[in-house]
């Protein structure tokens, strides 16, 4: 019997109701191997072991990890055929508006907001630039080095936190971008700080775009809008 609290009939969220799963895992290896009737799992040196000689936590483990990655490999495969499907579909919505209208919705950068009748839905695609940065960087490094040399004791421990972590690389190799944005927000006085916050803008090169689709629904016009999550570190 449906519980009467969680029913749409009777004012229960039709945006929370929760249904059955019908996703399937993709189908994987279990990593057995069968010779000469008998069964033996692949070590990590690519040894045969016999079945009998594997632990059962450790074969527990690997019925875990190989049941997660089939789950895992499959949401991939949907999330790149998902975002596929968002590109063609307002791309064949933009080509009726243009020959109906001769226009486009979003402006020059690519930005646009689609939304729902209702207004309970909407769609976001937002263009962003990715920077890299060039020579310059280091002439910015050097200023910003004379000037915490000088102000020594007196530079808040905040700002030399700043400072040290903008110009660390991070584990890819490339400069801490988000911390080199702080150092540009910062007000600070002093001509040498001002010359390297311009050398730092000056280094900034666009070496592409990134396009981002962003999915929102909200229960009632006057709620705020929740984000439909994709991303797992999110969920």
């Amino acid at each position: 019997m449906q519980n009467p609290e969680r029913s749409p009939q009777n004012g229960a969220d039709p945006l929370t109701t929760q249904t059955p799963s019908q996703f399937e895992p993709e189908p994987i290896s279990d990593g057995r191997v069968t010779a000469n009737g008998n069964t033996y799992m692949t070590d990590t040196k690519g040894g045969l072991v016999p079945i009998d000689l594997v632990k059962a936590q450790d074969q527990l483990q690997d019925e875990t990890v190989r049941k997660i990655a089939g789950y895992a490999l499959a949401l991939s495969t949907q999330t790149a055929r998902f975002k596929e499907h968002v590109f063609d579909d307002i791309g064949d919505f933009e080509a009726i508006l243009e020959q109906e209208y001769g226009s486009t919705i979003g402006g020059k950068r690519g930005n646009k907001t689609l939304m729902s009748f209702d207004g309970l839905f909407k769609v976001q695609v937002a263009v962003a630039d990715q920077f890299d940065f060039g020579p310059e960087l280091q002439v910015a490094k050097g200023l910003v080095d004379e000037c915490l040399n000088e102000w020594s004791a007196e530079a808040p421990v905040e700002l030399q936190a700043i400072v040290t972590n903008a110009f660390n690389t991070d584990k890819e190799g490339q400069i801490n971008r988000a911390e080199i944005y702080k150092l540009l927000q910062l007000d600070i006085q002093d001509t040498r700080w001002t010359r390297a916050m311009q050398a730092i803008r000056d280094a900034m090169r666009v070496v592409g775009k990134s396009t981002y689709v962003r999915c929102y629904r909200r229960p009632t016009l006057d709620a705020k809008w929740q984000h439909i999550t994709i991303d797992l570190a999110k969920a």
